[in-house]
């Protein structure tokens, strides 16, 4: 025992923090560029509508093109990064950032600002799911929990960001200022970050295990050793190669027993991550804090109370996900959610809407999110699918994330229109409920366990049914 011990307080010393560190906050850029953009037209479409003179179904239009560039971004960048490596489609995607930024500021018509923000949304789709999935890669088993975490530290660090430059642009000249000026500088101002983006990636080394997927071990031994020291980073190149040659690389393989099961949790975690109520809430706060009887500064008052807490608890998740684990972390925060989301319905259906309990409870539903749902898919997403496959995987995931954006955002109204806030928030909690059972009965803990180790158990579990309860594999997975 004491042997084992020693061995891994070895192999902690011999991590090189820093230089992990360094490669995580610039990947993790791309998240802050992710929550930079999506939000960045919440300050400007207002001015938009007026400039452009919008009917309501072409603001919808000129806020959700970006959406749909993401869905199509993140469809084609796991198939680009497993091709031609995570690095070279990561700086691809702060070309697309800038192109966006300064393409969406110039036009003087709707159909070239839609075709700018269709490009921006590329990058942002492409950026979801190659971030995670770099850093994961790149990062020791002991911390990569919290290391992909920072991913969905950055996205909220880029929301919070964004708002305050908006509302700082917004004041500095008059309404008519704004209207024909001020949006182009909302949206412009992201190219400062995208090209900071760009130029940082160039400091960054290519993920090391896509590089042995590609038979350049040298290059990968090289920087796992900066990452890990010589002794750990010959081991993980051996059990990278050993688990390698178990692979097909094919589509195929991640529907057979086993990986097959894998591919329905992360399917499972994606879309389940946004249709229990998040962007609801996070799209539509101020508009359910208004129909309800607050006034319009009240209400924003309490929406970026919302945000406050969202970045609050997302530090949260950072310090408790190598600890207590993923999954004990997703039952606790799934089920706060579920009930908040309960007194949330509760509060809209006995009109319980004027005092703190209705903030209370939205309060409550944000910190369980934050601090496990917000940052915990992304963790698992990019942990459990096999090197040669994990790009085009993940993109299959995210792209079911950014359905489930669109599918919510477009429902929400409605719903909230035709059955009520009640049972629109009860909803919700169905959902919540269903991704509790989910996690509960199979996702594993992935905490503390190489890229490697988690696909063995995978392809362990294939070997276990198939010998022991075929017809269970066959009703699960």
């Amino acid at each position: 025992m004491n042997q084992i011990e020693n061995k891994i307080a070895s192999e902690i010393s011999t991590v090189n923090t820093g230089f992990v560190l360094k490669v995580t906050i610039v990947a993790a850029l791309g998240g802050l560029l992710f929550g930079y953009d999506t939000a960045v037209i919440a300050g400007a479409i207002g001015y938009l509508e007026l400039k452009f003179g919008l009917s309501p179904a072409m603001v919808g239009w000129a806020a959700s093109s970006a959406i749909w560039g993401c869905v199509v971004g993140a469809m084609v960048a796991g198939y680009l990064s497993d091709r031609f490596g995570r690095k070279k489609i990561l700086l691809l995607t702060a070309i697309l950032f800038a192109v966006s930024a300064i393409g969406s500021a110039l036009p003087n018509s709707l159909t070239l600002f839609v075709m700018a923000r269709f490009v921006g949304g590329l990058g942002v789709g492409a950026a979801s799911m190659l971030s995670p999935l770099y850093i994961s890669e790149i990062a020791p088993a002991r911390i990569r929990g919290t290391l992909v975490s920072l991913y969905q530290l950055a996205i909220v660090l880029g929301i919070n960001l964004v708002y305050f430059i908006n509302m700082r642009i917004a004041t500095l000249n008059s309404e008519a200022w704004n209207i024909e000026y001020g949006w182009r500088y909302m949206l412009g101002s992201e190219m400062i970050p995208a090209l900071i983006f760009l130029v940082l990636l160039f400091l960054v080394p290519e993920s090391p295990r896509w590089l042995i997927y590609k038979k350049r071990e040298a290059e990968a031994l090289d920087i796992l050793e900066r990452v890990n020291g010589r002794p750990k980073a010959l081991d993980l190149v051996k059990e990278i190669k050993s688990v390698l040659s178990l692979e097909k690389g094919t589509i195929g393989e991640l529907f057979k027993p086993g990986l097959r099961l894998a591919l329905w949790v992360g399917v499972f975690l994606a879309l389940f991550s946004q249709i229990t109520g998040i962007n609801a809430i996070i799209y539509f706060a101020p508009e359910i804090f208004k129909s309800v009887g607050f006034a319009t500064e009240s209400a924003f008052q309490q929406t970026m109370a919302i945000g406050l807490v969202n970045m609050v608890f997302t530090f949260v998740a950072l310090w408790l996900i190598d600890k207590s684990g993923r999954k004990k972390l997703l039952l606790w925060g799934v089920g706060g959610m579920a009930v908040c989301l309960l007194g949330v319905g509760l509060c809209f259906y006995f009109d319980i809407t004027q005092g703190p309990w209705l903030l209370i409870f939205i309060l409550g539903f944000m910190a369980c999110f934050s601090s496990s749902l917000g940052p915990i898919p992304w963790v698992i997403i990019s942990e459990i699918f096999p090197t040669k496959s994990r790009g085009v995987a993940m993109s299959f995931c995210t792209v079911v994330l950014w359905l489930g954006v669109v599918l919510i955002t477009q429902l929400t109204p409605m719903l909230l229109n035709s059955i009520g806030g009640a049972f629109t928030f009860w909803l919700f909690m169905f959902n919540a409920m269903l991704l509790w059972l989910f996690t509960w009965r199979f996702i594993p803990e992935t905490k503390g366990k190489t890229l490697e180790e988690i696909e063995k158990h995978w392809l362990g579990q294939k070997k276990m049914i198939n010998h022991s309860n075929k017809t269970k594999i066959i009703n699960l997975s």
